[in-house]
């Protein structure tokens, strides 16, 4: 099915990197990454990849800089390396969150990862759910923003929960996210607006919208230290709702993150493993993993024979 076609993986997560080639009934190619002794990456392609397309499956996850510089490197062995087409495939892009100016004198570090991706010699970027919409914007390759809805509803919520259910967003700026997934299951809609009447005080938690004895999802891109994530959860709790489960693409679960989890109202938190989740969030009892690999193998598959994806974008 696939002619002069490479799939390679970097250290960011090869698990998902070999689901994916297995729906695509294809292997890894052979790359070597290694490190010096003094942290430098170095990189080896094993194959011929002359006039090949080639695929690199890599998050920019922590070690955020180490992967990030892996697939830079390996765009860059690719690339003098004639291949032909390359795509990188990055499930979770890194510094997504540094978007914009939030001070003065700070940097768009999402732009600049965007340049050095691009300088790398990569010609188009697969990602999923990237934080903010505008970085697709940032570079001057195609981007196809793939959205994990699809899995999300198939594979978790229409056979957990009926029409009885609300989406919750947690903050003002995911509404249009939690909208859209209250949209497609039928169901209601509420609001977590938190806000601090003065400095030193706590955040006051208001609930916007009816959540009295209804089954409650909490929808968001990535929960990192989880703290909105735990103090949403109590808030609807403490406004009637009967359970409380959230749903988040991106289980990034840094610092006391997975204690906060493990010690909130939460009955279920359902992420995807565009990250690799640690032995100890695996052994919590109370994460859910979702698997992407179809999703973006198919993407792979459409972009390879040139069809069209936008189906894809649910």
């Amino acid at each position: 099915m696939f002619k002069k076609v490479c799939l390679f993986a970097g250290n960011g997560n090869p698990t998902l990197a070999n689901e994916i080639a297995q729906h695509l009934e294809m292997p890894l190619a052979k790359v070597r990454v290694e490190r010096f002794s003094d942290g430098e990456s170095w990189v080896e392609i094993k194959e011929n990849v002359r006039g090949v397309d080639a695929y690199i499956v890599q998050p920019t996850c922590a070690p955020a800089n180490d992967n990030l510089m892996e697939l830079l490197i390996i765009s860059d062995a690719l690339r003098r390396a004639s291949a032909g087409n390359i795509t990188a495939v990055i499930p979770y892009y890194g510094y997504g969150r540094q978007d914009r100016k939030v001070a003065p004198r700070t940097p768009i570090t999402s732009k600049l990862v965007a340049d050095l991706i691009v300088c790398a010699g990569v010609q188009r970027v697969v990602c999923m759910d990237l934080h903010a919409g505008q970085i697709q914007g940032f570079f001057n390759i195609p981007v196809d923003n793939l959205f994990s809805m699809p899995v999300m509803l198939n594979d978790y919520l229409r056979k957990n929960f009926n029409r009885d259910v609300v989406f919750v967003s947690p903050d003002a700026g995911g509404v249009e996210r939690t909208r859209a997934y209250s949209k497609r299951m039928d169901a209601g809609l509420a609001i977590v607006d938190k806000r601090r009447e003065r400095a030193n005080v706590s955040e006051v938690m208001n609930v916007i919208g009816d959540v009295t004895g209804k089954d409650c999802v909490i929808i968001d891109d990535l929960v990192d230290t989880a703290g909105t994530l735990c103090n949403a959860a109590k808030a609807l709790k403490e406004a009637g709702a009967r359970r409380v489960v959230a749903c988040a693409t991106h289980a990034v679960l840094s610092g006391p993150a997975l204690d906060r989890v493990r010690d909130s109202v939460l009955d279920e938190l359902v992420v995807t493993n565009s990250i690799p989740l640690s032995e100890t969030g695996r052994a919590l009892g109370k994460i859910k993993v979702l698997s992407v690999a179809n999703l973006l193998a198919e993407a792979i598959r459409r972009i390879h024979h040139s069809d069209s994806v936008s189906s894809l974008f649910v």
